[in-house]
């Protein structure tokens, strides 16, 4: 087994803190990646890695190894990525993570568009709305929306993310159009289970931010659902624009209280600073920050947003 070999699987392992988490990223078994480790202990006759049947933790060897093996892995990275560009061909595996909704809608065509004009690339998509560990999960990078918690993850905004306020022409007909924040108490609403306050909707008047208590008999941890019931008449509901754009586009679905604006977020790309990010992730955040832009497509059949 080569140098290089035994030196991901330990630099990964470490990452991780797991052996699982370093043969996720690796695309290899549990097995192989403790046996290279255990080899390069034996080869370097010194523990690295102190293990647990709960944990892995570095040993002080281990501690001061990782510096040099992760400058050292950089730099191969480094001399492949400049070698490939003389070819001007992109290739290697991009593992990515990103929320259910927005992949299936618009993440979908974007990824097959980049994969059809870069032929060598191989993708990884894994679709969660949970928040997940990239360094554990072996990603690269992950698409994430909203206002990110603070982290030591590396950031850059792709685009806006608009909220709206949302129902179809036939339920405003049976129960009447709100005018206020205030009047959704006396409406039905269609909640999302996955914000932390999922029974207060927060607004703009008259200069503050207040929390509207709002409520409903459906609940549900996917805008998707959500969209259905409000096209299907039952209910208002608080969804971000790439989920229903379209759907006010066409008319099924009209937007409300437009004059109280909702809290705006961004769809940013992350990824961990522990490593040199590879020319796959920055080609493609480039590639998908161009083709969303500052004005994102599914906005265009939305009412201009209040100053």
């Amino acid at each position: 087994m080569g140098r290089l070999e035994e030196m991901q699987a330990f630099l990964r392992t470490a990452e991780a803190q797991s052996f699982t988490g370093a043969a996720q990223r690796l695309g290899l078994s549990k097995s192989i990646i403790s046996q290279r480790v255990a080899d390069l202990e034996a080869r370097l006759g010194v523990r690295l890695l102190n293990r647990t049947t709960r944990r892995l933790s570095l040993t002080e060897a281990g501690l001061a190894f990782l510096d040099g093996c992760s400058r050292a892995l950089a730099e191969v990275e480094a001399a492949e990525e400049a070698a490939s560009r003389h070819g001007n061909e992109l290739r290697g595996t991009l593992r990515i993570a990103a929320p259910l909704s927005f992949a299936l809608l618009h993440l979908r065509p974007a990824m097959l568009e980049f994969m059809t004009a870069h032929p060598q690339v191989e993708v990884n998509l894994a679709l969660d709305d949970r928040v997940v560990d990239l360094v554990q999960g072996g990603y690269d990078m992950a698409v994430r929306i909203g206002r990110l918690p603070d982290s030591s993850l590396v950031v850059r905004r792709l685009a806006p993310s608009r909220t709206v306020i949302v129902a179809s022409p036939a339920y405003l007909v049976e129960r009447g159009r709100p005018l206020h924040p205030a009047e959704l108490s006396g409406h039905e609403c269609l909640l999302y289970t996955g914000s932390a306050r999922s029974d207060h909707w927060s607004f703009r008047v008259d200069g503050q931010w207040i929390a509207i208590p709002v409520h409903g008999r459906l609940q549900a941890n996917n805008g998707d659902m959500l969209l259905a019931a409000a096209i299907a008449g039952h209910g208002i509901t608080l969804l971000p624009s790439f989920i229903a754009g379209s759907a006010v586009e066409r008319g099924d679905l009209t937007c409300l209280l437009r004059d109280f604006p909702t809290p705006d977020g961004a769809i940013q790309a992350v990824y961990p600073p522990t490593r040199q990010v590879s020319r796959r992730v920055r080609v493609f955040c480039d590639f998908l920050a161009q083709r969303i832009g500052p004005d994102p497509y599914w906005d265009r059949g939305l009412d201009p947003a209040p100053a």
